[in-house]
């Protein structure tokens, strides 16, 4: 079986750990990307293509030119807030850029595709103190929608093409790679761990908090924090039960701890990490930010064989910190 693995925006945050992964596992990654938002000192491996997800005919030639197996699709837009204000260009990327792959990869004859898809897809889910998969697809924002829509064509994809995809929900990446290899560095920065690591840093005058009056413990948002490197063998784990079990279908599954930390909870471990103090401001809420999203990680346990490993806040902080110390 061919070990050759696509990875479609291979040189983001994610990609890049992700890379780094297969290649450890034995598997041959050949990264794509168009670094619209991707770092080209990110690319790991022998093999980079440069090229747009929306280039149907070069995605062909890059499948069949080396003899993909699998692919692995990171390349979409991400920002929940932004997609409110913005919402065309995650329609445009997200979705019609999927189906760009999809076609490729009819063409092309490969039928193994890990997806990255969110947490958002689930939306404000009154009452349920972990989000199950079983839960309905219902986001509150043009970026879940995205999402949600590229599930849904999976699904419809499975039935008529015989493809054999796994939708990987993850909750709130965050960290770095443990030697410093690769870290989180968007342009701009969006995320909450990066932000205020900037503010510890000097960086930036304050840290906003963005809403106090969430039924929430402490009033601020809740999320399930996950270790970008956990992230990764969670993909790693799925190309390789999709090699193994030669059946068409979608299945979705999320990559999570189970375990939540507020806002509050994250910039005081970012204070007693860094020892460093800063101004926190709060803020209103803002447009299309879910009260808690915390996972059901069962199912990737039971499926994959799959458990978060490094994803304890304060081992994400540690990485994500001495990252920006090095690089940033």
């Amino acid at each position: 079986m061919s070990k050759n693995i696509l990875v479609v925006g291979g040189a983001g945050y994610i990609g890049s750990h992700t890379t780094l992964a297969l290649a450890q596992a034995g598997y041959r990654p050949v990264i794509y990307d168009n670094f619209s938002t991707g770092h080209r000192d990110a690319c790991f491996g022998d093999v980079l293509v440069e090229g747009d997800l929306a280039d149907t005919a070069k995605l062909v030639q890059t499948l069949q030119e080396h003899s993909i197996d699998s692919v692995i699709h990171f390349a979409a837009l991400i920002e929940a807030g932004a997609s409110v204000h913005a919402p065309v260009p995650y329609f445009q990327n997200n979705v019609a850029g999927t189906l760009s792959l999809l076609e490729a990869m009819n063409t092309a004859g490969v039928k193994r595709l890990v997806f990255s898809s969110t947490a958002a897809v689930y939306g404000n889910v009154d009452g349920a103190a972990l989000l199950s998969e079983d839960l309905p697809r219902a986001p509150i924002n043009p970026y879940g929608d995205s999402k949600a829509m590229v599930e849904t064509i999976l699904e419809r994809c499975a039935e008529a093409y015989g493809l054999q995809t796994i939708a990987l929900r993850y909750f709130n990446a965050s960290g770095a790679d443990a030697q410093g290899r690769t870290g989180e560095r968007h342009d701009p920065e969006t995320h909450l761990i990066p932000l205020v690591i900037q503010a510890a840093r000097g960086q930036r005058d304050l840290i906003k908090v963005n809403g106090t009056d969430y039924a929430t413990p402490d009033g601020t948002c809740v999320r399930d924090y996950i270790h970008v490197s956990d992230l990764a063998s969670g993909h790693v784990a799925a190309v390789t039960w999709l090699q193994k079990h030669d059946c068409a279908g979608k299945q979705a599954i999320n990559l999570g701890t189970g375990t939540g930390a507020s806002v509050r909870e994250v910039i005081d471990a970012v204070r007693r990490i860094s020892g460093k103090s800063f101004v926190v401001e709060e803020a209103p809420r803002r447009e299309g930010d879910p009260a808690t999203l915390v996972a059901d990680a069962q199912r990737a346990h039971d499926i994959l064989g799959w458990s978060a490993q490094h994803s304890d806040l304060d081992t994400i902080i540690r990485d994500a910190w001495r990252y920006a110390e090095a690089h940033l």
